[in-house]
């Protein structure tokens, strides 16, 4: 077997910067929540859906929405904000400020 492929792999990762994701369907929150819920991370850690806030919210647009939500997430896909314009809801985002130590 040649040298090269005899010595061990080393290079770039992005393990330690990425940001990971919890992710939520809408159809999951249209079984879920009754109509005009204002809908939110900790909300969802009552109900089970997510373990911890540790990880950011991240809404995808699966499912149809036929409710009006207030949603309050971290990220929210393309789809997931048009479809929860168009039942008449709100999609805001949560934004978390990083404060650096001088």
């Amino acid at each position: 077997m040649p040298l090269l492929r005899r010595i061990p792999k080393r290079g770039f990762t992005n393990r330690k910067f990425r940001t990971e994701y919890y992710y939520v369907n809408l159809g999951q929150l249209e079984k879920l929540f009754d109509a005009g819920t204002e809908i939110n991370p900790d909300l969802l850690i009552q109900k089970k859906m997510i373990d911890n806030t540790n990880l950011d919210l991240k809404v995808l647009g699966g499912g149809e929405l036929k409710k009006a939500f207030k949603i309050r997430a971290h990220k929210f896909s393309k789809s997931a904000i048009e479809k929860i314009k168009s039942a008449g809801g709100s999609a805001e985002e949560i934004v978390v400020s990083v404060i650096k130590a001088e």
